[in-house]
């Protein structure tokens, strides 16, 4: 039985896809949990340096957890995955970079996946709701808590209150969106962020998405006094040297994430 995620390796890019189109990639507990097991083998594989989350279909992204079904099977509750907390599920963070190509529908806990990422692209036709408010449902609501701090606040805030969604468009015009393209660009452009993002030095990646995100909501000058231990461990690796001789002999360093 298909688990409706799909996992799979391209070099060093992780693939993920939602693959259940019929439901709109509605997130069932078998999803979740594949999810979990995704960002986890991620994180745990030194070769996998950038993930790129995707979904079949033209219609969604994803509409959110599947609410046909219980998803409370083991206690956790819609964990959707790489920092990825869901409604009441456990916090994972991904340590690697993410990249999400959205098209359709990324609303409920849909919008708050792609939130998750590091690097949004979107088709043209994406749109981006919290529609809690407006059908009578409010919960953890993690979603709300990624907006108001991904969006200017009146405009979270006008999305939360009254639930409307907002185009591909104004979400680049937001800053919520790295690139809007057409849907049969998608796959191309978020393919095309994952290899820039792969051309670096993947630990070096990694240390800095750990410095950024660990310290965001801390004054600037805790985030400045902070030591960091994956940029003090990247100082004695074999990436490090690679960049210094490159940059000497004036070539392409040849990464190894170690």
């Amino acid at each position: 039985m298909s688990s409706g995620v799909t996992f799979t390796r391209d070099g060093h890019i992780a693939r993920v896809t939602l693959d259940r189109p019929k439901a709109l990639n509605s997130i069932n507990a078998e999803m979740d949990q594949a999810l979990y097991e995704a960002w986890t083998e991620i994180n745990a594989d030194p070769d996998l340096w950038v993930a790129v989350l995707s979904a079949s279909g033209e219609k969604a992204f994803c509409a959110g957890a599947d609410v046909s079904g219980s998803t409370e099977g083991d206690g956790r509750r819609m964990a959707l995955g790489g920092g990825l907390t869901g409604v009441g599920g456990p916090l994972l963070k991904l340590r690697k970079p993410l990249v999400a190509a959205v098209q359709g529908y990324a609303v409920g806990g849909g919008f708050e996946l792609a939130m998750c990422a590091d690097i949004i692209v979107a088709a043209d036709n994406a749109q981006f709701g919290i529609p809690e408010t407006k059908v009578g449902i409010i919960g953890e609501a993690g979603i709300m808590h990624r907006a108001i701090r991904q969006l200017p606040h009146h405009i979270a805030m006008a999305m939360i209150l009254t639930g409307d969604r907002i185009t591909a468009v104004d979400a680049e015009r937001y800053g919520l969106v790295n690139e809007v393209v057409a849907p049969e660009q998608l796959g191309k452009a978020a393919d095309q962020w994952a290899e820039r993002i792969a051309a670096a030095s993947p630990l070096a990646v990694q240390a800095a998405k750990d410095a950024v995100l660990s310290r965001l909501d801390w004054p600037l000058d805790i985030a400045l006094a902070t030591r960091y231990e994956p940029i003090e461990a990247y100082a004695a690796s074999a990436d490090r040297l690679e960049g210094r001789a490159a940059f000497a002999e004036k070539r392409k360093p040849q990464w190894t994430g170690r």
